[in-house]
């Protein structure tokens, strides 16, 4: 990985799941990272691209891959088991292209940060002997309850109230994340969700969002309250 390079500075591939909500985090995400000295790529989907035709900033550069669906998207799936299958095929592809395209350019990728409802792009970062990060959107609460069904320590249905989940408070059904709330209403995004810890533990580093800014200053009541 070394021959070619021109530049010492560490250049981290990031790919984050095609929608809003997943984008701007990552976007934000990336900008951080520049501001401490990286160099970052975000790579969208060719649909988005051509849909929104952004602009690469001054900080972040913007690179594309394929999601299988450069014409329509997500509509042009059908529906989210459909559309996370050819993702992964083509998203496989085209991101080891991207990845030796940046290698041919002198510029080769150090780090493939990717979001984690994509596990398969830590397949692909290992391939190319790249430190793998998934980026966790969703609050750590959330992803912790997933975790806990992904490996079989929540029962589901639940059928036992109040939940109990190791370093969390007592839950009702109604505090559950939705997936698990309605447990059968959206199978194909349940799966995603699972997902995210299929091969997780392969992973370099992993990268959680947390409210602990927001909350570091909240206390529980005292015995005298």
């Amino acid at each position: 990985m070394e021959k070619g390079r021109r530049s010492s500075t560490v250049h981290v591939l990031a790919l984050p799941y095609p929608t809003q909500g997943h984008l701007n985090p990552m976007l934000q995400f990336c900008r951080r990272l520049v501001s401490k000295g990286l160099k970052a790529t975000l790579a969208i989907t060719t649909f988005v691209s051509n849909t929104t035709q952004p602009k690469s900033d001054s900080a972040v550069q913007l690179d594309t891959i394929s999601d299988g669906y450069d014409v329509g998207g997500f509509k042009q799936a059908g529906d989210a088991q459909a559309y996370l299958a050819r993702f992964e095929a083509a998203g496989s592809k085209t991101l080891a292209e991207l990845i030796k395209r940046h290698e041919i350019a002198g510029h080769p990728v150090d780090c493939v940060i990717y979001d984690s409802f994509l596990p398969w792009a830590l397949d692909v970062a290992k391939q190319h002997g790249i430190v793998g990060v998934p980026f966790f959107t969703q609050p750590c609460a959330v992803n912790y309850i997933y975790y806990h069904a992904h490996h079989e320590l929540l029962t589901l249905p639940v059928l036992s109230l109040p939940v109990s989940i190791p370093g969390l408070p007592l839950l009702e059904l109604e505090d559950m994340p939705s997936f698990i709330y309605e447990l059968g209403s959206y199978p194909g995004y349940f799966e995603m969700v699972l997902s995210q810890f299929s091969n997780v533990e392969k992973a370099d580093y992993v990268v959680v969002n947390t409210f602990y800014k927001l909350e570091e200053k909240v206390s529980l009541p005292s015995s005298e309250s």
